[in-house]
């Protein structure tokens, strides 16, 4: 190993690292610092909005009517939900149109909610359009009910019991079934309840050419009729309407149906849109985003190994080309991603709030990446006895695959497909969003979603750099012993 290090040790190999490292900390920076985000409501400049944060700190959507009341630490209410219709503007195939109906996430039901501020702790026993009754709480948790749709009058009612949220339907009112508990740390002692509806925009694919395809959001819009509310078993009326997160800006709810609450002879009339979740696609920016100078600073790493490979111990100038790679990583993958954050906040961009463990897990993510990237090269170049073949096979296998998948170039299944067989799925480690399954979303490499999970696709790449270096080192025994072989005694 200290020969190996010590023949690694060249001016050259020591500048071409280091412009690997400034090739990939670089871009991001300059791409932050040439970011500057401004927003303006009439003639005043004001901070460009950002999606609310949850309790757990993701980033959410928090878009829905309310009818509310206040609920103390203990008490239920009850509810039966008679009817669900809505509309959906301009939808496919010819999006010239508004015509009745409801997407699939579309729901109506009840809301125990943390006040009126978007992102606060909830709990809702919901029916949707066409996942049946949900119990979700919290954005990120969805816990499934009975299948139906709405076919005939529902039941919902929510209870409190101090932190303890329990959510309960029924067809008839009479015989109950629990759908979920779920327990809501820290409430206050006063909490509002009551009935919400909203309505996610219909995702239409839209092609872009070359058989990729980019999302499309249409605004829709549900009302649902509620009858016989009751809070602790005592008929009430006379709700508080609250419009959560931004309402009532399309020209539809300006000019057709606005969204609010209307009673009447002892029915409530509820009308919303927007949605209460995760939020789906990136919003704003985050570490993958920084990390554009990634692909550069690997293939300077490429033709460094491959160049190392020839001569020596084959073990130890593999182990010195992979550690030196792995601490160029992450070294610049530690300064661009909380410098280029840092910069992006104070130039007003939005940037999506990260925990640090992930935060941790992409920096050394990188490192891994960049390590197994040269592995796979010097191992390239044993079993091809050419550096220059040994980079072009890296650059086919790896950044090719990446680039085509993500700009997009590709029909997302294609993509796909790329990021999971071949070692480009180890750009995984720059997954800092999640799909869940309850909110509709593009959920595409274009987008910043990977078909791996993070730990899969550095599996799929360590794999790959494994296997090279395991034939390359086959090899190379081979070829030794029978040199050696052909030596006179």
């Amino acid at each position: 190993m200290h020969r190996a290090w010590t023949e690694f040790r060249t001016r050259g190999r020591i500048v071409a690292v280091v412009v690997a490292a400034l090739l990939t900390v670089l871009p991001g920076l300059l791409l932050a610092v040439a970011d500057r985000s401004t927003c303006s409501a009439g003639t005043v400049e004001i901070p460009c909005p950002a999606d609310p944060i949850g309790p757990d700190g993701t980033a959410v959507r928090d878009q829905f009517t309310f009818a509310h009341r206040p609920l103390g630490r203990e008490g239920s209410v009850t509810v039966r939900l008679t009817s669900l219709t809505g509309i959906i503007t301009y939808p496919p195939p010819d999006h010239d149109e508004i015509v009745p109906g409801l997407v699939p996430w579309a729901k109506a039901g009840l809301v125990l909610k943390d006040g009126t501020r978007p992102g606060s702790a909830y709990a809702a026993l919901v029916l949707t359009a066409e996942h049946g009754v949900r119990m979700q709480h919290d954005f990120v948790h969805d816990t499934a009910g009975s299948p139906e749709r709405l076919t005939g009058p529902r039941w919902l009612r929510l209870t409190r019991s101090g932190d303890r949220v329990t959510g309960d339907e029924s067809t008839d009112g009479v015989r109950w079934t629990t759908v979920a508990t779920v327990d809501l740390p820290e409430l206050p002692e006063t909490v509002l309840v009551g009935l919400a509806v909203t309505s996610p925009g219909n995702l239409t694919l839209v092609p872009t050419g070359l058989g990729a395809s980019a999302g499309q959001d249409r605004f829709t819009q549900a009302t649902a009729v509620f009858d016989s509310a009751s809070v602790d078993g005592v008929p009430v009326s006379g709700w508080t309407e609250a419009l959560i997160g931004e309402s009532g800006a399309t020209d539809w709810e300006k000019f057709h149906q606005a969204p609010g609450v209307v009673e009447a002879d002892g029915t409530v009339t509820v009308t919303g849109s927007g949605d209460i979740g995760p939020a789906s696609g990136p919003g704003g920016h985050t570490p993958a985003g920084l990390l554009v100078g990634l692909v550069a600073g690997l293939l300077v790493l490429a033709v460094v190994a491959a160049r190392f490979a020839a001569g020596g111990d084959l073990r130890a100038r593999a182990r010195v080309v992979g550690a030196v790679s792995f601490v160029v990583g992450l070294v610049a993958a530690a300064v661009v991603v909380p410098v280029g954050s840092a910069v992006l906040r104070a130039n007003g961009g939005v940037v999506l709030p990260v925990p640090w463990p992930v935060v941790l897990r992409v920096v050394v993510g990188v490192g891994v990446v960049a390590a197994a990237t040269a592995v796979l090269a010097f191992a390239a170049a044993v079993l091809l006895r050419r550096a220059w073949a040994a980079v072009l096979v890296v650059v086919a296998v790896l950044p090719a695959p990446y680039s085509v998948a993500v700009v997009p170039l590709l029909p997302d299944e294609v993509a796909r497909w790329l990021l999971r067989v071949t070692p480009a799925a180890g750009f995984a480690v720059e997954q800092t969003v999640e799909e869940f399954p309850q909110v509709v979303g593009h959920y595409a490499p274009s987008t910043g979603y990977f078909p791996l999970p993070w730990w899969a696709g550095l599996l799929v790449l360590c794999g790959y750099a494994a296997a090279a270096f395991g034939l390359a080192f086959r090899r190379h025994s081979a070829v030794t012993s029978t040199d050696l072989a052909a030596q006179p005694y």
